[in-house]
């Protein structure tokens, strides 16, 4: 994958945790083109080694002179966001370019964008897009407070924007039955944000019938709680390795620390990229672009998802 070498040309505080960052080429060169919904990857130090933590690009795309992101510190980051909270103007460093795993459906006459927190950053670069093509399109963001929306005045300056505050209490928040109403011909539903938001909105559009192909999901995996985890053994009969998993890393992490090279991208669990197969144990699911059937053919994304029994056996 082609690597650019950026510098940070302008950092803004957003919100107490959230940072925009404004990164330019080093060289001053024209920097690849990108859709609304990509993502670039940002080549981070963490424990003496380099990897890779995808940042949806906020900027309308036709703004291609500079990459902007929104990055959110996170308590229980694994050193991504506290990396990138620490960069100062004129750092250095190098980015993956453009990718898009949650791309604007050409046949989209009308857009549903949900986002929840710092899912966000997609979002409105959806509308953003939406809006540059002149394709009509409704934004619902949902937050806890206003003080922790990002770009919560521009959402509040788009006139078929609306956020909604539920003080921590999902009940008081966004009615999703009536945000997401009936399907209809051309309408296509977007929503980015933590789990519980894409769980209940996958769940609402299902239950008033909206067919698969026309809703879009991205999950931002850093807002899981993982405290009630526990380790399991993997087994990888393909290689002939037996992996202890423990509760703070993934088995994609713990491939990578025993020197293998997994195949994966996005490491959040919406791009399907590292899919394998289960043969043996049960899988804790933990994916969004999996669908039921999927998993029943025994699809499994080792970047997010864990046992839900002692042992499992993947074909890797």
């Amino acid at each position: 994958m082609t690597t650019l070498r950026m510098r940070v040309a302008r950092i803004d505080a957003l919100t107490p945790t959230i940072r925009r960052l404004l990164l330019v080429p080093i060289d001053g060169a024209a920097l690849p083109a990108f859709s609304a919904g990509a993502h670039i990857g940002l080549h981070v130090p963490i424990d003496g080694r380099t990897q890779r933590r995808a940042y949806s690009l906020v900027n309308a795309p036709d703004h291609t002179g500079h990459y902007e992101i929104a990055v959110q510190l996170e308590a229980a980051s694994s050193g991504g966001s506290r990396w990138v909270h620490q960069l100062r103007i004129d750092a250095e460093l190098d980015v993956s370019v453009p990718r898009n795993d949650f791309p604007l459906d050409a046949a989209t006459r009308h857009a549903l964008l949900i986002a929840g927190g710092i899912g966000i950053t997609p979002i409105l670069a959806m509308a953003r897009a939406l809006d540059a093509s002149g394709t009509a399109y409704a934004l619902h963001y949902a937050a806890r407070e206003a003080a922790l929306m990002a770009y919560r005045d521009e959402v509040l300056a788009m006139p078929a924007a609306t956020c909604w505050l539920d003080g921590g209490d999902p009940r008081n928040g966004m009615p999703l039955a009536d945000t997401i109403g009936a399907p209809q011909a051309g309408r296509h539903l977007y929503v980015c944000g933590p789990r519980p938001l894409i769980e209940a909105v996958l769940a609402q559009a299902k239950t008033l019938g909206w067919p698969d192909s026309h809703v879009h999901s991205e999950l931002f995996a850093a807002d899981q709680d993982s405290t009630a985890d526990a380790a399991f053994e993997v087994v990888l009969k393909a290689s002939d390795m037996t992996l202890t998993v423990p509760a703070d890393k993934t088995i994609l992490d713990v491939m990578i620390d025993a020197g293998l090279d997994p195949l994966f991208d996005c490491r959040r669990g919406d791009c399907g990229v590292c899919t394998t197969q289960v043969i043996d144990g049960t899988p804790d699911h933990r994916d969004i672009c999996l669908s039921s059937q999927d998993r029943a053919r025994g699809d499994f994304c080792p970047c997010v998802s864990r046992a839900a029994s002692s042992r499992i056996v993947l074909d890797l």
